[in-house]
């Protein structure tokens, strides 16, 4: 009975306020998002420019990546310059052509893919007054399809999902590579990453790349090669042909995630909504299927070229 009674008095009693500190959330917004939301840069070209101290928040210098502030009410400024606040999010298709940088700009003074967008709209008479930025990369001497927007979210969401979206290739080698050699590429091959690895012996560091997709698209002494990735290191289809014994002479790509190369060299096309969404799943690391594909007969041609009698313009 007592014991009845201890548990109804313990029971009746009021629950002790906890004494513990109650965490504040943090108020506004990260400063890098802020910057790639007005279009400034990607997220990660943006946290660059905080630690560069590009950056101004209400007339003070801004070093640290965790600081937040509201762009409604905070006056923001990179290099001097006050920001607009948020732009309408655009996304394009270019056909980058060789000897362009995937750079905003380039020490060296080469032309960037900037400078081929902007060209391309004042030759065309569309109007592009966006500042975009490229998502990912092609070297200088490849060439085909690279995505540019200003959409900084998305664009930091496919970089970090750049090992689950597939990328697909039209690769020129030098000589005949066997079919052994091939079916490495397929199961993967150790390449270089091109740096020294910080390990006694000052051994190169090496990785085993993922398993690739890999068919011949047209034969003779120096064939094409169509090869999907799921990968995005540097250099990779050379280094990877290279560890086979053979040197790639011509890089074109035609396929990003659900995306297809349908434009030609040059010039540049505003994504439908469709293939912005289809960009979002791939972001999220869903598989997504490509509508198109380049009949066999125009493989290797560039998009806007003829194709036959019919002149039919190739789709991937």
């Amino acid at each position: 009975m007592n014991n009845v009674r201890k548990t109804a008095v313990k029971a009746a009693r009021p629950a002790k306020k906890s004494t513990a500190p109650v965490k504040e959330e943090p108020v506004g917004t990260r400063l890098q998002k802020i910057l790639a939301d007005a279009g400034i840069a990607s997220r990660r070209k943006a946290e660059e420019l905080i630690l560069e101290g590009r950056v101004q928040v209400n007339g003070e210098t801004i070093t640290e990546l965790g600081t937040r502030a509201d762009a409604a009410k905070d006056h923001i400024r990179v290099d001097g310059k006050l920001l607009q606040g948020p732009q309408e999010h655009r996304y394009f298709m270019v056909n980058k052509p060789r000897g362009y940088v995937t750079t905003m700009s380039d020490p060296e003074r080469r032309e960037t893919v900037v400078d081929l967008l902007k060209e391309s709209a004042r030759l065309s008479g569309k109007k592009l007054d966006t500042r975009l930025y490229p998502v990912g990369r092609l070297d200088y001497n490849s060439e085909g399809l690279l995505l540019m927007t200003n959409d900084g979210d998305l664009a930091n969401s496919l970089s970090k999902a750049a090992n689950s979206v597939e990328k697909t290739y039209l690769v020129k080698v030098a000589g005949r590579p066997t079919g052994e050699a091939l079916e490495q590429l397929r199961s993967g091959v150790m390449i270089d990453r091109g740096r020294l690895a910080e390990t006694r012996g000052n051994r190169r560091d090496r990785v085993l790349t993922a398993p690739a997709k890999v068919e011949l698209a047209r034969g003779g002494e120096n064939p094409w090669y169509e090869v999907t990735l799921t990968e995005g290191r540097n250099r990779q289809l050379r280094k990877m042909f290279e560890e086979i014994g053979h040197h790639v002479e011509k890089i074109r790509r035609i396929g990003y995630g659900a995306l297809v190369l349908d434009i030609p060299t040059g010039e540049f096309r505003e994504l439908t909504p469709g293939e912005v969404q289809a960009l979002g799943r791939a972001a999220a690391g869903k598989k997504v299927e490509r509508k198109h594909k380049l009949p066999e007969a125009a493989r290797l041609k560039q998009p806007g070229q003829k194709t036959g009698s019919r002149g039919a313009r190739p789709r991937f």
